[in-house]
Parts: structure tokens; sequence; C-alpha cells
């Protein structure tokens, strides 16, 4: 058995290697490191601890529970086997600070392959030339792509000052501007719903730097003049932005890069099936054409002439360093799983069925439910509950009606400009037995709210925790500490 790495840190073991793999030495601890007296926890009994944590967990919606119907969020089921992938040893016994090579040992060479070829994959889905995995949300990716925007100007020469967002947009596009330097321009929306052309037109200047867009947009409808849009943005030398939120809605099908745009931010934790939500972990790849590739964050994974993978680091014109590391591997390698299993004929099939989803709980609907469109939508379809105000019933009622019934509920009060909005994203991986029981749900709630909207503003009844004074809770907030 061979020695092939040793941390130099006091007390950390060195690693041996032998056919079956890794071999871990125990730390010798020094005496000062040792407890003086045995920690005061307190001692139960394993099954109470079992059940207690069990319980919560059954307080917990879930993917893996309950149906989610999120808009814009992409909540869709996580195959376990691409969990599998990321449990494998030889990925979680690596640490990021080891070195490429050792010896002639390839420790690092699987890793550094997988990134590679994931930033390859979503090279070709999105049309651009390279991607960054670094980000490490959505929210990091859009700051990434700012600053790449920031940085192309600045080495163009070019005076720029602000970024046209529309009014749709999500929240994080005009916080990732401001952050990077740039005022925002806000767009209104016209009375279909679709960002103000004529409004576009007046904004744009030699001083605009780009424009940020979702597409399909946040109403779940497709921009069919996107073309005519990115002409007029590129005529003054701006960029454009492709919010990668709603991708879900065409992969495989159009690609960003062929639609007129320049730079896009995707969210590995929602299109590519990864777990998301409360709090993380997220991961927010962002996409560049040619002559952006110079801006991209360092380090860079290179594939060089011999067949081997290294962080290439000498860009000078690099934004330089945005994650600690390279962003959040994990995510990466259930989504690197999760595009090799699918491939590309998945990936377009799961594009369908996101589209066919949504459209069919659409037609459904639309009978009782208020939609915000006449045409055909994408990935997700927008509602309002305004109708419902007349019998003293908001939104926020049904979607805690849905809770009582096992249903998590959609996005609520978003658009902003909608009112009353509800949006509702099925998703591809749910089945239709299930789009119809969310379907009947939303019909007996709509009966409820003429009939006894009384019982909807008490839900929801079954859950640990009622309805909750919101306004009472975040002006009187109990921020006391206690150590």
């Amino acid at each position: 058995m061979e020695l092939i790495y040793e941390k130099s840190i006091p007390g950390c073991p060195g690693y041996y290697v032998d056919e079956a793999g890794f071999e871990e030495v125990a730390p010798h601890l020094d005496a000062s490191l040792m407890r003086a007296a045995p920690a005061e926890l307190p001692e139960l009994p394993e099954g109470e601890v079992v059940r207690h944590f069990t319980n919560l967990s059954r307080c917990n919606f879930s993917v893996d529970t309950h149906f989610y119907p999120l808009g814009s969020c992409t909540m869709k089921y996580n195959p376990k086997a691409c969990e599998r992938v990321c449990s494998l040893w030889g990925f979680t016994d690596l640490h990021p600070v080891w070195p490429q090579f050792l010896g002639g040992d390839l420790l690092t060479q699987g890793a550094l392959e997988v990134l590679y070829e994931t930033e390859r994959m979503l090279s070709e889905i999105t049309g651009m030339a390279e991607c960054t995995l670094q980000p490490m949300a959505g929210s990091h990716g859009e700051l990434t792509g700012t600053m790449i925007m920031a940085a192309y100007h600045r080495d163009q020469g070019n005076k720029k000052t602000h970024i046209i967002i529309p009014d749709s947009a999500h929240g994080t596009n005009p916080a990732s501007a401001t952050l990077a330097g740039y005022q925002v321009i806000t767009i209104p929306s016209d009375e279909n719903g679709r960002m103000d052309m004529d409004r576009l037109r007046a904004a744009v200047n030699e001083e605009t730097a780009g424009l940020m867009l979702t597409c399909p947009d946040t109403m779940g409808i497709f921009n069919e003049r996107i073309a005519e849009i990115a002409e007029i943005i590129h005529a003054v030398d701006g960029l454009m932005y492709y919010d990668g939120a709603n991708l879900n809605a065409i992969m495989g099908r159009c690609k960003p890069g062929e639609m007129g745009f320049d730079l896009c931010h995707l969210n590995l934790h929602k299109t590519f099936s990864t777990p998301h939500g409360g709090g993380g972990p997220g991961s927010g790849p962002v996409g560049v054409v040619e002559r952006l590739r110079p801006f991209l964050p360092v380090s860079r994974v290179i594939l060089r002439e011999d067949g081997t993978y290294r962080l290439h680091y000498d860009e000078p014109k690099s934004i330089g360093y945005i994650a600690p590391f390279y962003g959040n591997f994990g995510v990466v390698l259930r989504a690197y799983a999760y595009l090799l299993l699918l491939g590309a004929e998945g990936i377009r099939e799961a594009s369908n069925h996101a589209v066919l989803n949504a459209n069919y709980i659409q037609a459904r609907l639309r009978p009782v439910y208020q939609s915000v469109s006449d045409a055909f939508c994408m990935h997700e379809c927008v509602f309002t509950g305004a109708p419902f105000a007349k019998f003293g019933i908001h939104t926020l009622d049904l979607a805690k009606g849905l809770i009582d019934r096992g249903i998590h509920p959609p996005t609520i009060y978003f658009p902003l400009n909608v009112p009353e909005a509800i949006m509702i994203e099925p998703t591809e991986t749910e089945s239709k037995a299930t789009l119809d029981h969310f379907v009947g749900v939303m019909l007996e709630l709509a009966g409820l709210a003429e009939t006894d909207p009384e019982q909807l503003h008490c839900a929801p009844l079954s859950m640990p925790v009622g309805r909750l004074d919101e306004v009472a809770a975040a002006k009187n907030m109990n921020l006391t500490y206690e150590g």
C-alpha cells in the first residue's frame, strides 16, 4: 500500500490507496484537542429520536409526497438514479483542493471530465459557444452574466449605463443588473401581457448595455417577436441576455443562441431535475457566444492534447472568480446523469410533455378560472382569481385550500402585472391521473368560493400550523436572541 497524498493540517489523516480504493488512516489528535469532560447531550432511546424526526418529515410537503404545480420553478421529480450517481465514492471522497495530478495518478480526472462534458452538452442545448458551471444559483448566474456584459462593454470602450427589463421579469433580474453597476429601465406589458414594443424602441439608445428577457415569458407565452427585439438591441451593440428559468418549455426544440441571445443562465436545480427549494442547493451555469468567451470566469476546464483535463487560469479578460472551487459539484453530477439518461430525444420529449400538460390544465380550467391569454401556453399557464373577489375569496384562500387537499399551492400573486395571479406549471413528470385530480380539486375550490367561502377562509385545517396572520407577523417580528 502506497501513501499518495498527505494533508499538511495537523491531526488530519493521510490517504493510502490499494486496489479496492481509498483507505483513510486514523488521525492522531494532540491531547490539547481532546475534550476535558463528556459532552452534555440528552440521552434518548433511538426509537424516540427516529419517531420524532419521522413525524416532522410527515409535516413537510415535498415532490416525493405531493404534487407541486409550482409555476416558474419547475419543481419536477428528481430521478433516484441521478441521486445514486452523486453518492459514488469516487466523487464523494474527492476534495476540491486536491491536485489535478499526483505522481501520475488521475485522482480528479473523472470529476474534471464530468464538468467538461456537462459544459459541452449545455452549450449544445443553448446554442452557446461555451458554458461555465461555477455560478451556485440562478440569481448568481444572472450576476455572472451581467458582469460579463459589463466586462465586454468596457473592453469595447462602450459607454453603457442601463439594462432594459420587462415588468413581468423575475425579481432577481433588476437586482443582478443593479449589482453589476447598471440602472434598470422597466418596460411595461401591453394589453396582451407581452413587452410593449413601442416603449422598448423609445427606451433603447447608445447607452443601452443589453436586455434581460425570459422566453417563454412569465405569462407562459412564447414571444413571437424575439428576432425583432434582438435586432433592436444589437443595433446599439447591446447584448441579449436569456433568463433560462423557462427553458423547460423549449429545450431540444429551439436554442437561445439561435434566437438572437448572446448569453444566458440556466437552472440545473429546475430544468435539469436536481434537488431544489428550501434555500438550495442550486446551480446556475452561464453560456456565452463566441465573442464573450474571453470574459468567462476562471478557472476553465480544458481538454489537453494528451487527453487529460486541466483547470486553466490564464484568461486576462476574465471577470475572475465568482465561486469557491467549481460551483455545486453534486448538483452538476445529478444534471450530468439526467442529460445522459434522457439524451437528445429525451430532452425534446420532456419539453413536449411539459407544454402538453400545461395546455391540458389550461383547457380544463378555462371554463371556471379566468385565463390571462386566449392563446396556447407553453410550460405554464396563468389565471387570475379576481372574479372570486365578489364572494370574498382571494387567491391566497384558494392556495390554502389546496394544502388541505394534499396539493402544494402553485405560485400566486406573480407575475406582478396580473391581479390575483395563479401561475400553474405541472412539468413533464406528472401523469394524466395526477393532472385530473388537480383539476378536480381546483374546480371543487371554485365551487366552495361561491357556496361556502368561510371554509376556505379557515384553511388549512389539516396542518400542524393553521392560517397565520402574515401582516401581523411581518409587522411584529420577534427578533430576540437567547444564547
